[in-house]
Formats: C-alpha cells, structure tokens, sequence
C-alpha cells in the first residue's frame, strides 16, 4: 500500500496525459548514463532486447529531475541524457506517460554510455 503522500498525489494526476511539448518526438531511441554507479551493471545482465523497462521522473522540487531508468522490479539502471530529461521529466511530471523498452543490450566491453540503447515511446 501507498503512504498516504503518495497516493494523493497520484490521485491527483490527470487522466488523459499533457500533449508533447513543441518540436519533440512521440517515440526516440536513447542511451542510458550512469549505468556503472552503485553496481548498476550488474542490473544490465538480466536485460534483454525487447524486455520493458520503466521511466520514473525525479522528484518536483529539484531544479534538473531527471528522468530515471528502472527494471520491473524497481532497481534503478541509470538514467537518460540531460538534453532528454530537460523536457521529458517535466512533461512525465505533468501527468506524461512514457513506455520504455531495450533495443540493444551489450556487455562491459562497450562503453558505459553505450551498453543500453532504449525505444521510447510517448502517449499524449
């Protein structure tokens, strides 16, 4: 069950998602940054191509959110390049809904920046 908090916000999000802010794609494929932190890579061996992943923007109060990058279960990967995150988190933040899924997958001899490639598809 939700703390309370987190339900009302929830709750208070719209029902039909915002429409795309001007000049920015419904559906882009990105690469995942950060994914050597905190023994995030070992997360990347239980990807697959094709396997959904989840987008979770940060919190509201902080200036630059991000947007996050999570398994199913809730293990953070990484996140998405800021020239991404700078419109698609306050857009995800508004009531956005994004899909995320694994395009490539690749192993600890490619570069950290370039081990997941991600499609993501925006519905507005």
């Amino acid at each position: 069950m939700l703390p309370s908090g987190e339900m009302a916000y929830l709750q208070s999000m719209p029902s039909l998602p915002p429409p795309l802010p001007a000049h920015r794609p419904a559906c882009f494929r990105s690469t995942v940054h950060g994914t050597v932190f905190c023994n995030r890579a070992a997360h990347l061996d239980r990807l697959h191509p094709g396997d959904e992943l989840l987008l979770v923007p940060g919190p509201p109060v902080d200036d630059d959110p991000g947007v996050w990058v999570h398994l199913p279960g809730g293990d953070v990967v990484g996140h998405l390049p800021p020239e991404i995150e700078c419109w698609l988190a306050r857009w995800l933040l508004a009531g956005g809904r994004a899909r995320a899924r694994a395009v490539r997958v690749r192993g600890q001899d490619e570069p950290s920046w370039r081990r997941l490639l991600l499609e993501v598809t925006c519905q507005s």
